[in-house]
């Protein structure tokens, strides 16, 4: 029996010498791995790449601190080893230990048995575990974001279908924190909204609240009812202290209402490939966090099944043995001070040469970014005439600038912000 079939109903197969997929769009190309891909391809000797969130060597070389790499070899070397599959949740003592930096050990959460703390891959996984877990469970649907924000946040976020909403936050005009903004948005927010918050380090600005300024927003979140989301990237890579950098998280802890902290240690760690991270759950109760957990490993175990062992391991052999610790928050404070030191370096580059503008807001802002103010069409001219790559809203990664590209890059911003306006 013949088939009378009109043009745009014809039937496409592989036989036919067309894909199955045939229909799938080509997608642009995400921004920031552009970039990256971009700077690899360019030949030119003073290259600087200040775009990607990576912390780098004064030589520019990718960093991993000293006692990383001689557990990562002291863990190659034990014969009794094994690569079996971890629990749904994870290695149990990575877990305890995270949950530990993040709300300090004598924080009475974890002592009273309310906090749950799960292994994710990396940061992103933690976040968008807990977008889905909120998803299911939370009555508020809709999630406030810092305007700007991390730029994968929306992706990670929204999947699994709640609504994204922006409260402000960075004010270029001052370059720094819309206090009274932020406050009057999260007042008009609809009771058991979640919020989004940069525990430190805020990225792109690199604007983060006072501790005063932290405490007025947590008395404003309790009262209005809103559960605040914790994206902990840089913890000890800002002040250099883990306690210190801890402080917004932990006052949201000490008054015993709920909150969500998302972790990552690929930042202060140097274990970017290595995708280890956490997500932990501030409970009412300790039945609630015991419920809650089961419901995450519901939702863990048809995305991955159970995380991998070897980042996880390297951290937790760190976190468990009180010298390589005290190695590594040593470590960690170097690489703070780095970061310090270079951008107050190029803030008095750039008061050298009289470059227009005021520029006392890169030492204003702390970690590893800054906003610079830069328009796009600048940063078009930085990466034309100077070869620098960095993101299109002037944002640099001062983890990726050395002492001695300093100048470079301060005669090319003189350059840019002189002739272009």
């Amino acid at each position: 029996m013949e088939h009378d079939l009109k043009p745009d109903e014809a039937i496409r197969t592989e036989a036919d010498g067309e894909s199955m997929f045939f229909n799938v769009p080509l997608a642009p190309d995400i921004p920031i791995y552009a970039t990256n891909a971009a700077y690899k391809k360019d030949p030119n000797p003073n290259k600087l790449h200040l775009g990607i969130g990576v912390y780098r060597t004064e030589e520019g070389k990718s960093h991993m601190p000293n006692v990383v790499r001689q557990v990562e070899q002291t863990l190659a070397n034990d014969p009794y080893a094994d690569k079996e599959y971890l629990p749904i949740t994870g290695i149990a003592e990575f877990n305890r230990l995270s949950a530990e930096i993040i709300f300090g050990s004598d924080s009475p959460a974890i002592k009273e048995s309310r906090v749950t703390t799960v292994q994710c891959v990396a940061g992103s996984g933690a976040l968008s575990l807990g977008a889905k877990f909120l998803a299911k469970y939370n009555h508020q649907h809709v999630v406030y974001l810092p305007e700007p924000t991390y730029g994968n946040h929306c992706n990670l976020l929204s999947g699994p279908g709640l609504a994204l909403k922006t409260y402000r936050y960075y004010d270029p005009k001052t370059r720094g924190l819309d206090f009274q903004g932020l406050l009057e948005d999260l007042g008009s927010a609809s009771v058991g909204s979640i919020v989004v918050f940069h525990a430190c380090g805020h990225n792109p600005t690199g604007v983060d609240p006072t501790y005063q300024q932290w405490e007025q927003i947590r008395q404003l979140v309790r009262l209005r009812r809103l559960l605040p989301f914790f994206d902990c990237a840089y913890q000890g890579l800002v002040s250099g202290s883990l306690d210190a950098d801890g402080q917004s998280i932990r006052m949201f802890v000490r008054d015993g209402g709920e909150c969500i902290v998302a972790q990552s240690y690929s930042k202060i760690m140097g274990l970017y490939g290595e995708r280890v991270g956490s997500l932990s759950i501030v409970c009412k109760t300790p039945d609630t966090a015991r419920r809650v957990e089961s419901q995450l490993k519901l939702i863990i175990r048809p995305l991955y099944s159970n995380p991998p062992i070897h980042g996880a391991a390297i951290v937790t052999a760190i976190l468990k043995d009180r010298n390589l610790y005290k190695e590594w928050t040593t470590e960690l404070k170097a690489m703070s001070d780095r970061l310090v030191k270079v951008r107050h370096q190029l803030y008095n580059a750039l008061c050298e040469r009289g470059t227009p503008g005021d520029w006392n807001h890169i030492i204003r802002q702390v970690g590893m970014y800054s906003f610079t103010g830069l328009n796009e069409e600048q940063v078009g001219f930085l990466t034309k005439e100077y070869h620098i790559y960095m993101s299109s809203d002037g944002r640099i990664s001062l983890g990726g600038l050395s002492s001695k590209a300093v100048p470079y890059l301060a005669d090319a911003i003189h350059a840019a912000v002189t002739r272009i306006n």
